[in-house]
C-alpha cells in the first residue's frame, strides 16, 4: 500500500499541475475577452457610463466556466486594469481610478455577476431557459450595483439616476443577456457532439 502511495504521489502532482496550468490560462484568456469586448464602446453624451459590449463577456464567460473560475477571471482582469493594463473601456478615466470613477461599480461587479450566473445554469442543468435567467440575474447584479455606485458618486434624484445608468442600457442589455445565453447553450451542444464523436 505504502509503495503504490509513493509511486501515484508524482502523477497526481503533475497532474494537479496541468489542471492548475489550464484554468490559469483560461482565466487569462477571459481577462483578454472582457478587455476586447470593453474596447467596443459607445459613448453616451448624456451619461458618464458608455454602451459596451463587456457585459456580455461577462455573462459568457459566468455561463462557460464554473463559478469559481469565472470570478477568479473576472478579479484578475480588474486587477489588470487597476494595475493600469489598457484593459477598461477607453471611454473612462484608465487604472485603478476608473474603479473609482462612475463605472467602477460595474466593473467591481463583474465578478460576482458572472458567478451568480453561473451558478444558476448549472443549477438548471444546463438547459437554455435557464441560462437566460442565470445571465438576465447576472445582468441585474451589474445595473444594480452600478447604478448604486453611480448614485453615491453623483447624489442625484432616483429619477435621473435611472435615466443615465438603468433606462437606456435596458433593450442593449436584453439583447446581451439573450446572445451570451444562445452563444452558452452552442458552445455546449458543439462539445457534447465532439465528446460523443470520441
Amino acid at each position: 500500500m505504502i509503495r503504490q502511495t509513493a509511486v501515484q504521489q508524482p502523477g497526481t502532482v503533475a497532474g494537479s499541475t496541468r489542471q492548475f496550468a489550464r484554468q490559469a490560462g483560461i482565466a487569462v484568456a477571459s481577462t483578454a475577452l472582457v478587455a476586447l469586448c470593453a474596447h467596443i464602446s459607445i459613448p453616451l453624451g448624456f451619461t458618464p457610463v458608455p454602451i459596451t459590449l463587456q457585459p456580455f463577456a461577462v455573462l459568457l464567460l459566468g455561463l462557460l466556466l464554473a463559478p469559481e473560475i469565472s470570478f477568479a477571471a473576472l478579479t484578475l482582469y480588474l486587477l489588470e486594469g487597476a494595475a493600469g493594463l489598457p484593459v477598461f473601456s477607453p471611454h473612462g478615466l484608465g487604472g485603478i481610478a476608473q474603479l473609482f470613477g462612475p463605472t467602477g461599480g460595474y466593473l467591481l461587479a463583474a465578478p460576482f455577476a458572472a458567478a451568480v450566473a453561473g451558478l444558476v445554469y448549472r443549477d438548471g442543468k444546463r438547459r437554455f431557459l435557464f441560462a437566460l435567467a442565470g445571465a438576465a440575474i447576472g445582468d441585474l447584479i451589474l445595473l444594480a450595483i452600478g447604478t448604486l455606485w453611480l448614485g453615491v458618486l453623483a447624489h442625484t434624484g432616483l429619477s435621473a439616476l435611472l435615466s443615465e445608468s438603468v433606462l437606456p442600457f435596458l433593450a442593449s442589455d436584453a439583447a446581451k443577456v439573450v446572445a451570451a445565453a444562445a452563444c452558452a447553450q452552442t458552445f455546449r451542444s458543439i462539445s457534447r457532439r465532439s465528446s460523443q464523436t470520441e
